[in-house]
Formats: C-alpha cells, sequence, structure tokens
C-alpha cells in the first residue's frame, strides 16, 4: 500500500531534488507545491504549532499528487517518529542528533526489524488501515522510507565521522543557521567557518555514500548548494513565499 518513494532511490543514484516547508495547515499549499513543481516537502513540526491531524491531512493531501512528503519532527522521540511515519510521511526529519547513539535511535524506531525496532501496527494509514498485507507492508516500509538526520552542532561536527558509520541514513540535514550560532558567529551562515563546516560535512557525508540537504532562501542559493555537491534541498517556505510575493507586489504600487 505504501508509495514507491522515488527520491530515496535517486538519491543513491546521485539525483537532486528540490522542495519546500509547510507550515500552513491548509491542504491546498501542498496541490500548490506539486502544481508548482517541487518534488518533495516538509511539514515542519518544530517550529509550528500545527496539530497532528493537520500534518496527516498535508500528508494524505500528497497521495493525490506524488509529491513526496516528510515530516520535520519536534525531537528525537520514538512517539514523534511513530505518528508521522504511521500517518504516511514517506520520511522523517529528526533534530537533535549530535552523537551516533542519537542517530542510531533515530533509524531503530524509523525501520522495522531486521533493520529497526519500530512499532507495528497494522492498522494504521501508512498500511491502508489493515487492508495491506502485513509482512508485505514491513518490507516496503523500510524500502521507502527515508531517514533524515541532522549535523548542525559543534558536538555534531566532532561526531560526524561516527554518525555516518550508522546504517540507515539517507540524508545529513545541515541547518545553517544552528551551525553558525554552534560556531560563535550566530546568525553569519554565509561566515567563511560556516562555509568551511559545511564542505566538511558535504564531503564526509558523500564519502561514507550520505546524500547531503539543506536549506536555502532563494534560487541562487539552491544552484550554489548543488554546485557544493549537495542534493536535498529545501527552498524558502509556505510562509517565506508569501511574504516574498507581497513584498514585490507593495514595493511594484510603491507602497
Amino acid at each position: 500500500m505504501i508509495r514507491e518513494n522515488k527520491i530515496k532511490k535517486g538519491l543513491k543514484e546521485g539525483k537532486t531534488y528540490i522542495g519546500t516547508f509547510a507550515k500552513i495547515t491548509d491542504p491546498c499549499v501542498i496541490e500548490l507545491f506539486s502544481m508548482i513543481g517541487f518534488d518533495f516537502f516538509i511539514v515542519d513540526n518544530e517550529h509550528t504549532q500545527m496539530s497532528k491531524e493537520s500534518m496527516v491531512n498535508l500528508v494524505r493531501t500528497s497521495d493525490i499528487s506524488g509529491i513526496v512528503p516528510v515530516v520535520r519532527v519536534r525531537e528525537n522521540s520514538r512517539a514523534q517518529i511513530l505518528q508521522a511515519l504511521d500517518g504516511g510521511a514517506l520520511g522523517v526529519m529528526v533534530p537533535e542528533t549530535s552523537t551516533r547513539e542519537e542517530v542510531q535511535r533515530v533509524v531503530d524506531n524509523a525501520k522495522y526489524a531486521p533493520l529497526g525496532c519500530r512499532g507495528y501496527t497494522p492498522s494504521s494509514r501508512a498500511a491502508g488501515y489493515g487492508f495491506a498485507n502485513a509482512a508485505d507492508y514491513a518490507v516496503e516500509a523500510n524500502a521507502n522510507n527515508m531517514v533524515i538526520v541532522y549535523c548542525e552542532t559543534a558536538q555534531a561536527l566532532g561526531n560526524l565521522d561516527s554518525m555516518l558509520q550508522v546504517d540507515g541514513i539517507d540524508v545529513m540535514f545541515i541547518g545553517p543557521m544552528d551551525l553558525s550560532q554552534a560556531l560563535g558567529v550566530t546568525g553569519q551562515p554565509k561566515h567563511p567557518i560556516v562555509i568551511e563546516a559545511i564542505k566538511e560535512i558535504v564531503a564526509k557525508s558523500k564519502a561514507a555514500g550520505v546524500a547531503v540537504g539543506t536549506i536555502a532562501a532563494n534560487a541562487q542559493e539552491v544552484r550554489d548548494l548543488l554546485n557544493m555537491g549537495m542534493q536535498f534541498i529545501a527552498l524558502s517556505s509556505d510562509q517565506a513565499m508569501i511574504k516574498y510575493a507581497g513584498l514585490m507586489f507593495m514595493k511594484e504600487l510603491g507602497r
């Protein structure tokens, strides 16, 4: 019953994908994302106050168009990861991953045995409310659900080699703002020390066979990041796009 996740496969082949963040709870936003041509969207459960019902409705909307739904959970929690995947997300993005043990916990909670120990129920939405073959569903879920973890702290930079040794990571995601804070140049994601750290993360991750992702504010940043070797880029967000378009309209009106 689970959808094939072409992004998960494509990342292993070196392909690149561009998506965005969903912070607004109206499902029409996801329809618009798909019509615009984004490859994926990330439901932002970390920095918004949306309910679990809203999260699932955004994921449900993606089934119509085929855009890949990822959920950024609020914390590295078994329950948070489980509810996102049981709701039908094809990937989880998990903050608070600065050690090998924390990354292993994400994989364990996102994968069914023998790859992990995710809590299993055949009655979840992701399993077709019980209509899927129980054994087949577990295999399909392991094959299609993406695991995205973060490197955005000084501790994570120091532990990066051991973090990358954990089997089951699809994307090492960089939070440039948090990284700037960790490196003592808060709010300066373009600072040379941050750029050097990003280059190190990209090089080590690619050598380990793990794709690298991050966020971008505009099209030029996307181009620059692609040239650095990034494969999974979240361009802006629904809220930021509204802000950008609104300011442009008002500027054109001289207001």
